[in-house]
């Protein structure tokens, strides 16, 4: 047990990560609060990664910017009284609730200093980019904690989360965080494909090949008739999707966890469009548009834990507990057979294929050379930075596009081009409406957002530029979609927009 840590230490942390540029500096700075939080380390990590141990606690945008709390002249809250608040207000609810918790957060915001109130206001609208991203933290918890980095980022896959990963490096060591494995019901951080110019390409050694279907990533836990969904974030969306549950609860096996995609499929089988399956996942779905899942990995069957084992074991393992809900493909297809199975995919509605090493582990949250995916057409997904107001028949709709890469050195989004083109009238209407919940300022012509939306933009390329910070341009970039399914930390980089200029390669 520590005295307790300071919200202004936090607050401090947070400044000194996001003034430097060094990621040595970034580590130093967290590992040294790590070290002094004693039994508040899970909720330091928690706000220092931008997401209380709560997660929303049902205080919006306009609500906290409309509290009337002056600021306190000097710094004195704790992390724990801030903690002990966020509870409250998350469990707040009923007749009179919506007072209730207004007065608890005036409560709270009036001890906070005018530097802390921002870090609260930023932290729980989800704009906290102090640059504590995930990488880095989890280089400081293994220096705070003076244990192996593999050994916390293991840890960290079998856990999905930074604050308990933190809290057993920093209490119980290496030993701690050995004791993590696959567990029923906690979903693993799902591993990712690589970018490859070509099917040539990605055709590397023994290999699967498989549909890279439009659809929604899905992680499904089966103990007995205990199931449990979750989307590519981890959110939980078991009760949103009844007829997945149902499924699964029937398949040939006691004890299961897989990887997939669901979507939803017109009447001639090709998949509907990617916003129409996101919207089973929210709070009041649209249940008559029914889902289908398809499988493509199995890290854990009847007692067995498969994250380690090759793809090929974990394969056959899929097939036994799956059966005909398997992703079409071909396991280790010839060069023939590898662009048949491409070119059925796109014919069918999809977005390409996935080339995956059936020598390969199930890497949680990495995204290598391992698996390799082919699209015919190249697309980003970047963070909307702002809207311009249209002109003629878009008069009165925002329009013109402004958009960013993400900073992989946790600065704010670097612009990299704009577009209007691929937007339907539908969408128009959709972003006249929801673009001002997220609205930072706006000019006589556009309105400039918070970072929270991403979009995925088909491009033809890029191209050296000094009209933007990052150097370079995107080519006739096209809207594709908006990607609910994705936060501002998990859109492209600066560097991987500058890998596509003519000559780096991908």
């Amino acid at each position: 047990m520590m005295a307790d840590v300071l919200l202004n230490d936090v607050v401090a942390t947070s400044a000194a990560v996001s003034a430097t540029r060094s990621r040595l500096a970034k580590v130093e700075a967290l590992s040294s609060l790590l070290r002094r939080a004693g039994d508040q380390v899970r909720t330091v990590v928690a706000f220092l990664a931008g997401t209380p141990l709560q997660g929303r606690i049902g205080a919006g945008w306009r609500t906290l910017v409309a509290l009337a709390a002056a600021p306190a002249a000097v710094p004195g809250l704790t992390v724990a009284e801030v903690h002990r608040t966020f509870d409250d207000v998350a469990v707040t609810s009923g007749k009179g609730s919506a007072g209730r918790r207004n007065e608890l957060l005036t409560g709270l915001f009036s001890a906070a200093t005018s530097d802390e109130q921002q870090f609260l206001l930023r932290l729980l609208t989800g704009e906290l980019r102090q640059g504590a991203l995930e990488g880095i933290m989890l280089d400081a918890i293994a220096s705070a904690a003076d244990v192996p980095k593999e050994t916390v980022r293991r840890a960290f896959m079998l856990s999905g989360r930074l604050p308990d990963t933190a809290a057993a490096a920093l209490d119980g060591g290496a030993a701690a965080l050995d004791t993590f494995g696959l567990r029923l019901g906690r979903p693993l951080r799902p591993m990712l494909a690589s970018p490859a110019d070509s099917l040539a390409e990605a055709l590397d050694g023994s290999c699967v090949i498989e549909y890279k279907l439009d659809g929604a990533r899905i992680q499904v836990h089966k103990d007995g008739d205990d199931v449990h969904i979750y989307t590519r974030t981890l959110r939980e969306i078991t009760s949103s999707v009844p007829e997945l549950v149902e499924l699964v609860r029937g398949l040939p096996c006691q004890q299961v966890v897989l990887d997939g995609e669901t979507l939803a499929l017109a009447d001639d089988g090709r998949p509907r469009p990617f916003q129409e399956t996101m919207s089973r996942f929210g709070a009041t779905s649209e249940r008559e548009l029914l889902l289908h899942p398809y499988f493509f990995d199995c890290m854990h069957l009847d007692g067995v834990d498969l994250i380690d084992a090759p793809l090929r074991e974990r394969n056959a393992a899929l097939h036994k507990a799956v059966g005909d809900l398997v992703i079409p493909g071909a396991l280790e297809p010839t060069v023939e057979q590898a662009e048949r199975v491409l070119a059925d995919a796109l014919r069918k509605g999809h977005e390409g294929v996935v080339v995956k090493s059936l020598d390969s582990t199930y890497q949680a949250g990495r995204r290598g050379k391992a698996w390799r995916k082919v699209k015919p057409v190249h697309t980003l997904d970047l963070v909307v930075l702002a809207a311009e107001w249209g002109h003629g028949r878009r008069t009165g709709y925002l329009s013109n596009l402004h958009l960013g890469a993400r900073d992989p050195d946790g600065g704010p989004p670097v612009m990299v081009g704009k577009t209007f083109k691929g937007l339907t009238d539908e969408l128009l209407a959709w972003q006249t409406e929801e673009f001002p919940k997220y609205e930072d300022h706006r000019t006589d012509w556009a309105v400039h957002l918070r970072p929270h939306l991403v979009v995925e933009i088909a491009l033809d390329g890029v191209q050296v530029s000094s009209r933007y910070a990052g150097g370079v341009a995107l080519r006739f970039a096209r809207v594709v979609r908006y990607r609910p399914d994705k936060e501002p930390p998990e859109a492209d980089t600066i560097d991987t927009v500058r890998a596509l200029l003519p000559g780096t390669g991908v």
